[in-house]
């Protein structure tokens, strides 16, 4: 259960590393789209649990792993943004949200 500072962390993180994915590290994505569906910060606000969705599907492999290999850089970007509203910018964590795979599976199972 995530405490409301957990929460409100866990939303400025997530808005930012959107607005980030979008604009400033674009090179790390390749030319993918990248949303960041959930942020779950742990109790001790030390470490940030990043989940992404990624389009295309085709490359999702390739640009999660550039994603990881650049994580320092990502939490330093993330650092210059939201530097004034956190002490410390956690860690960063990254996971591939399949949740939309998923329903995109049951969907096209109904259909047939």
């Amino acid at each position: 259960m995530d405490s409301t500072r957990q929460k409100k962390i866990g939303r400025l993180i997530q808005k930012d590393m959107s607005e980030m994915f979008q604009r400033e590290v674009k090179e790390v994505t390749a030319g993918a789209l990248v949303s960041v569906t959930v942020v779950r910060v742990t109790p001790d606000l030390g470490l940030a649990r990043v989940y992404l969705s990624i389009f295309p599907t085709d490359r999702k492999q390739e640009v999660y792993e550039k994603i990881k290999e650049h994580a320092s850089q990502i939490r330093f970007a993330l650092g210059k943004r939201a530097g004034k509203q956190l002490r410390v910018i956690p860690e960063l964590e990254f996971f591939i949200d399949d949740s939309l795979d998923y329903i995109d599976n049951i969907d096209r199972l109904l259909q047939e």
